[in-house]
């Protein structure tokens, strides 16, 4: 039988016509209705639940914790961000296996002298949490020459024991990204830092290019994940593209398709290692930092504008993690400064302070920021401890001191820096906004403090070098100077060595005894 073709707007028949029910069809027609109106109320429900979830994508700026001035991370009037990755922790120049913050600073020193372990402190106060990145363009990252594995597990556990992390960050670049000695001893390494510490996030900080990863990128992931170490993801270095990027190619179209080639890559790289992971799983291990402004290449420009399209981009994949770099370079140059070289303190281009932390981050405060700092009055009442001048780390307060500009104190079992010159004005005394204080809350007294003291009984042969104003001394350089020995607690020149300072936690010196030769 030939099938009938029923002409367009015709009742179809079939033998005797069939008459239609008004009824049904008003039963149909609401049915139907009903259907739509259900499906629409569920679509309306759908997106107002989706327009009420935070961006699951973490933010966290890098912050270059040796520049000068000092940025202050922990300062939420100087940093919208609630978290933040230090940046970067290096070999020591006088022991390849000990840790330091840019070859400048122990971990003791950097106490010390930048107040690093107060501000981690102080940052964890106001609900915000601290990554180390370890390693960085400049000087030795730690396993590439720390040898000894078991020193080079302590170095880095030693890091994560001061600050209390709980992520990791190794930023592996230049010729460290192609060194698989070091690779396979950082891997070992990480594979300790695991095992002792249950939930360690460790993400990897690798070059890319429009192309995505480099080869020696590629290679060090195949070898991190053959190994059985659980990466938390690989942060893509959005930035310096160079020749790389096509001239018609803008920077923020650049920037897409590194991303997306390295959600290629890494999903391959997993499949290849036998743990093959969905899609939205790789986006969660994928992050992007790029050099906000002015990058090192001179064509290579990142604005706000690029900022805005690369904050849609990662909620429309939703993206593990944002970064950039860094934090101090967040704010527009001055007139002197508008040649195209690359500033540590500013990014080069129009920009608002703070602009580009507060695009990725979310929208500015609305609120004033409170001045307050967490209530330390026991449950019963009882006053605070009164300051002691013999375990402070700084003079205490006094109203009728005049103090200059960064000058610290304590007050109350807290630490405040002033912001300029200030004389009367008690540290926590209230006030309408947070601009309207000249003191700085940096953090509590901590017992690291109170446990300080002159080093002890250490006696020099007469063979040490005399202390000279112009020398630059590093941690560990001993000198004599007027018949006693002392010992560089960090990086100092034109410090006079004194026996007993004013303020002998903020001294570089620390007293050893007298010298050999030296009547005693």
């Amino acid at each position: 039988m030939k099938p009938v073709k029923i002409p367009s707007g015709s009742l179809a028949r079939t033998g005797t016509a069939r008459r239609v029910s008004v009824l049904r069809l008003l039963l149909v027609i609401a049915v139907v209705g009903g259907v739509i109106a259900a499906g629409t109320q569920w679509a309306l429900a759908r997106y107002a639940a989706s327009k009420q979830q935070p961006p699951t994508t973490w933010f966290a700026p890098y912050v270059d914790v040796t520049l000068t001035p000092t940025f202050h991370f922990e300062d939420p009037a100087g940093e919208p961000a609630s978290d933040v990755v230090l940046a970067f922790v290096v070999a020591d120049p006088t022991d390849n296996c000990l840790p330091s913050w840019g070859t400048y600073y122990s971990l003791d020193a950097a106490a010390r002298a930048l107040d690093l372990d107060r501000r981690v402190v102080r940052l964890r106060e106001r609900g915000g949490d601290a990554m180390v990145s370890f390693g960085g363009a400049l000087n030795n990252e730690l396993s590439t020459v720390c040898t000894d594995p078991t020193r080079l597990a302590a170095a880095y556990q030693s890091v994560i024991d001061r600050y209390g992390l709980t992520a990791i960050d190794f930023d592996i670049e230049g010729t460290s990204l192609a060194d698989q000695a070091a690779n396979a001893r950082r891997t070992t390494a990480i594979q300790q830092l695991e095992a002792k510490n249950k939930g360690l996030a460790v993400w990897l900080t690798l070059p890319v290019d429009p192309n995505g990863l480099t080869a020696d990128g590629l290679s060090l992931i195949d070898q991190t994940l053959q190994a059985g170490v659980s990466i938390a993801g690989v942060n893509a270095m959005t930035m310096d593209f160079g020749s790389s990027r096509p001239a018609a190619t803008s920077m923020e179209a650049a920037v897409a398709l590194a991303l997306n080639a390295t959600w290629q890559q890494l999903s391959s790289a997993y499949a290849g290692a036998g743990k093959p992971q969905t899609p939205a799983n790789v986006w969660k291990m994928i992050g992007a930092t790029p050099m906000i402004g002015q990058n090192d290449v001179v064509a290579d420009v990142f604005t706000p504008a690029d900022a805005d399209a690369l904050i849609q981009f990662a909620k429309s994949v939703n993206l593990g993690r944002l970064s950039l770099w860094s934090a101090n370079r967040d704010g527009a140059c001055g007139a002197g400064a508008s040649d195209p070289r690359v500033s540590n303190t500013c990014s080069g281009v129009a920009q608002q302070s703070l602009e580009f932390s507060r695009i990725f981050g979310g929208p500015a405060r609305t609120q004033p920021v409170p001045t307050a700092v967490p209530d330390t009055t026991p449950e019963n009442g009882s006053p605070v401890a009164q300051d002691d001048p013999r375990t402070s780390p700084y003079p205490i307060w006094r109203a009728a001191k005049a103090y200059e500009t960064d000058a610290k104190v304590v007050w109350q079992g807290r630490v405040y820096q002033a912001k300029w010159w200030t004389q009367g004005d008690q540290p926590d005394a209230p006030v309408k906004h947070v601009w309207d204080t000249p003191w700085r809350y940096l953090g509590p007294v901590l017992e690291s403090d109170r446990q300080a003291v002159i080093a002890g009984n250490a006696v020099s042969d007469g063979s040490t070098t005399p202390w000279a104003a112009e020398k630059v001394y590093i941690a560990g350089d001993e000198v004599e100077y007027t018949g006693d020995i002392f010992r560089a607690k960090w990086w100092t020149q034109g410090d006079t060595p004194e026996e007993a300072p004013d303020q002998p936690y903020d001294a570089p010196w620390t007293y050893l005894g007298k010298s050999s030769t030296t009547p005693k």
